[in-house]
């Protein structure tokens, strides 16, 4: 925990000197934000020297940290834009659920990929990337190396999704909330959508986490379908108890996330409160951000095969287009800015 929060503090610090350098001295330093710098940081660490065993347990808590990021972000939202803004939300996550995984299984098919790691990808790329793949694995119970594979494939993803979307909503000019919103939609680690929602800007940020959050509402009703298929074929165990199959599987700081909208909105935080939240929100994600970077090992996909991550990478394109496009349609028909 003391790595996650020392590198996080080392890119806050990386970015004070680099602007310190930019207006004093007109050193033609980078202009890098801390969040950038944490994950770069992080990647060099994993993808050279490595995590010895003993960080893995600390390093493993970043993603407590997001979640606990992502439910005092709610305190920045109205609940009127919560349901306004969340329900856009789900009808977009529905029309991107159904695409995602009809595309997924069918270039899994062309690529003759395995039947349990296409449906691993197609779980991961709808939803909310290795958290709900990790969700699948106990219900669909695949192979070890069709789980590792689809892990690393979606990180691998995720990384790229870092340097590529905010450069196309830059040359798209798009608008802080319609990034946002594209950002959540088509991103698939909650970690990554989040990372890449600030990198363009902070509200841009705020409303990749409300899209996320609304998309990994529905992990629940995606693995129990997948669980029932694979136990109606013999090769899963039987789902007996449904609903509270449901509930073990739905990510709780959603609930959390919805509560201090709610307490926001009814006026419950004085204004230095709200601001408190807000600031701690932001300690929150510090070691989040540099835990992407530290658990993102682009070795894993050596001897992994070419396949799987082709087809990750022409499902992704295909993701990004279809909500990007959604995302302008919707923009443009009367969805407050």
């Amino acid at each position: 925990m003391v790595l996650l929060f020392g590198i996080g503090l080392l890119g806050k610090a990386l970015e004070a000197l680099c602007t310190y350098l930019r207006v004093k001295h007109h050193f033609p330093a980078p202009h890098i934000e801390y969040v950038l710098w944490a994950i770069l940081i992080g990647l060099a660490i994993s993808n050279t020297i490595g995590l010895s065993r003993w960080f893995r347990p600390g390093v493993a808590t970043y993603e407590l940290w997001l979640k606990l990021g992502i439910v005092l972000v709610g305190a920045k939202f109205l609940m009127q834009d919560v349901l306004h803004i969340g329900g856009l939300s789900l009808m977009l996550v529905a029309v991107e659920l159904v695409l995602s995984l009809s595309v997924m299984h069918l270039l899994g098919r062309i690529f003759k990929l395995p039947p349990k790691l296409t449906s691993l990808l197609a779980i991961g790329s709808s939803i909310c990337g290795v958290t709900a793949i990790m969700a699948a694995q106990g219900a669909i119970e695949p192979d070890e190396e069709d789980t590792s594979t689809a892990i690393a494939a979606i990180l691998t993803l995720g990384a790229i999704a870092l340097f590529t979307f905010p450069a196309i909503g830059h040359a798209l000019h798009m608008g802080d909330q319609a990034y946002g919103m594209w950002t959540g939609l088509a991103v698939d680690n909650t970690a990554e959508a989040t990372v890449t929602g600030a990198l363009y800007s902070e509200t841009a940020g705020r409303f990749a986490v409300l899209a996320k959050t609304a998309r990994s509402a529905f992990i629940g009703f995606v693995v129990l379908a997948y669980a029932v298929y694979w136990s109606s074929r013999g090769q899963a165990a039987v789902v007996e108890h449904k609903g509270r199959f449901l509930w073990e599987k739905f990510p709780k700081f959603i609930l959390g996330f919805l509560a201090i909208s709610v307490l926001a909105t009814s006026g419950f935080f004085s204004a230095g409160q709200l601001s408190s939240l807000s600031n701690l929100s932001k300690w929150s994600f510090l070691p989040a951000f540099a835990g992407v970077g530290l658990r993102t090992n682009l070795r894993d996909l050596v001897g992994q095969g070419w396949r799987p991550l082709v087809v990750g990478i022409l499902g992704e394109i295909f993701i990004a287009l279809i909500t990007l496009g959604l995302v302008y349609w919707s923009y443009n028909h009367g969805v407050p800015r």
